[in-house]
């Protein structure tokens, strides 16, 4: 009976070591520059061009961590190709910390062509913002 208990524990560890975990294409990640600091609990909508190429659906929304991150944007190995949006609504993340700003949110439309992952940082301040293709 021992035996078979640790066999069990030992195929139970087995499969969870060996499980996989979870994996997404798109990421995003915003640095304060005038804090000097990530901007945490800053809500970041995604959205797709649809074919039409006027109409945008509104895929996921997700707040970024502690870090400043959102990682697990498009979930799945599938080329998520198309073009889409990323909104990141700061005018609340500027309120909170009682600093006026002029970008109430920014947006940021990119073009998803293969089955890389995609990082898309923004840096911000309360009167700019610059964005690139990080990794």
């Amino acid at each position: 009976m021992k035996k078979l208990f640790w066999t069990f524990c030992l195929l139970v560890w087995s499969l969870v070591g060996f499980a996989q975990e979870k994996t997404y294409q798109l990421s995003s990640h915003i640095l304060d520059i005038q804090q000097g600091q990530p901007a945490a609990g800053v809500k970041i909508s995604l959205s797709q061009l649809q074919p039409d190429g006027k109409t945008w659906t509104l895929l996921e929304e997700k707040l970024t961590d502690e870090n400043g991150r959102v990682k697990d944007f498009l979930e799945g190995t599938d080329a998520h190709k198309g073009i889409y949006r990323l909104t990141y609504h700061v005018a609340p993340y500027f309120e909170r910390l009682q600093q006026p700003s002029f970008y109430p949110f920014i947006e940021v439309v990119f073009e998803i062509k293969d089955g890389k992952h995609y990082h898309v940082p923004i840096t911000l301040s309360p009167y700019g913002y610059s964005t690139y293709r990080g990794n």
